[in-house]
Parts: structure tokens; sequence; C-alpha cells
């Protein structure tokens, strides 16, 4: 796809949001970094990608605010240019519970996330992409609810929504070149990982085909792919990265 316009990442300053930004500005997008309240985080994702050569800015938004979300995508367009990728990144905390133990609260945290915000986010950037002949809605996704993970039940029940969302979309969205999937991550460590025990990860690097965890620019490279001209015949797919953890 020709870079017309901006990437925009949500829940860019740490994490997969970060490798993903960066990783899309060495592509030649200019990229636009949200955050919630890290701003010192997305500065530094900006200061990388400016350092590199490319082009960025900071936006701070919760995406799960209608005008917060209408108001950011205004602000990207004024500093950068039309939003024509958007790579939905960002969540809230992830609770494990028991099933006799979830609320209702516990669900609409997640729809939050998932359901709500990628709703938000099309709605204020569909204009633009379509102004612009064409656009990318990525999904970071998960395998969670592929393999039915325990204490997961919000979770899981909410990124199952945000799958059929893609898809529904898809079908909506092709006769605008607009392509929507979801890129779907294992566990990959990142920094709110820190705590985990390293007898923790080669428990869980032994369950996959590869014998390893995945990494964060694994993940960015997908993204990246999705977002490019080579992805331009893919649209309501799912691409599960996992080394092959949920064969069978």
């Amino acid at each position: 796809m020709t870079i017309n316009g901006v990437a925009l990442v949500t829940g860019a300053s740490r994490g997969l949001g970060a490798h993903i930004a960066r990783r899309l500005a060495a592509d030649g997008w200019p990229v636009a970094v949200n955050y919630r309240s890290d701003a010192e985080g997305a500065a530094r994702v900006v200061a990388d990608i400016e350092a590199a050569g490319g082009r960025a800015v900071a936006v701070g938004a919760d995406v799960t605010d209608e005008n917060a979300v209408r108001e950011m995508a205004f602000d990207v367009a004024s500093r950068l240019g039309p939003i024509q990728v958007v790579v939905a990144n960002a969540t809230g905390p992830q609770p494990a519970r028991p099933a006799e133990e979830v609320s209702w609260r516990d669900h609409l945290d997640q729809l939050e996330f998932f359901v709500k915000s990628p709703t938000l986010l099309l709605q204020a950037t569909l204009p633009g992409m379509r102004a612009l002949g064409g656009g990318r809605f990525i999904h970071i996704g998960s395998d969670s609810p592929v393999r039915a993970l325990p204490g997961a039940s919000a979770y899981n029940a909410a990124k199952g929504a945000q799958l059929a969302l893609a898809k529904t979309w898809a079908r909506e969205l092709g006769v605008h070149n607009v392509t929507v999937n979801v890129v779907a991550p294992g566990w990959i460590p990142v920094e709110r990982h820190d705590d985990v025990t390293a007898e923790d990860k080669a428990g869980y690097a032994a369950d996959v085909p590869l014998g390893r965890m995945g990494t964060p620019q694994e993940i960015a490279e997908v993204v990246a792919f999705v977002a490019s001209d080579a992805s331009r015949f893919v649209t309501g797919e799912r691409i599960i990265v996992n080394g092959g953890h949920t064969l069978g």
C-alpha cells in the first residue's frame, strides 16, 4: 500500500506497541504513538524513531473515550496527516478469576478495550481512509481464546468478540479497500512480565513446537506485513503468531 497517510498505534509507549511503532516507522510510516498515562515512555519511542530518521508524534488519549478518540484523530491529522493504518493494541489489566467470581464489570472492562475502543477508532479514522483510497485496521488479538485458558473467561470472551468484529468489518469495508485483520500473539514477555521467573518461561517454551518464546520484534514484523502492500489481498483473517503453540 502506498504510504499516503499515518500509522496510529495505540498503547505504544511500551511493550508490543512500542516495538510495532518503531517497526512501522522503519518501513517509512509516519507514526502516531498513542499513550494514556505514560508520556515519558511515548516520548522515548518518538525519540527512537526520530533518531533513526523517521517521523513520529506522541498523542495522549484514553482510547475507550469517544471524545478523546475523536480529538486524537483530529490532532494526528493536523500534525502528521490523515490516519491510514490503525493498530489497535491498547489493553488494560487482565486479572485471572475463576468463573464463579467473574462479574459483569469484569466482562465490561475487557469489552471496553477490545470492542468499544476499536469501534471508536474505526469511526474516527474511516473517513480519512476512504479519502486516501484505502487503509488497514489491525487488531492485536491473542491466542488465549483458542487455548481456552482457565481463569480468563472475561478476557477470552472479549477477544472472541474482537475477532467477530474484525471479520464483519472485513466484509463491510472491502468496498472501500480497507482491510481488517487480527494479529494474535501467544505469550510474548514484555516489561510488565519482569516478575515472571525463568522457570515459568522455560515451562511455557517447552510446549511450543519451535522450542522457545517469541519476541516483540517478531510480532511487529507480522504487523508490518499486514500494514504493507504485500497483504493487499488478505482481510478478515486471524494470524496467530505463537510458534505453533496452538497446533492440533
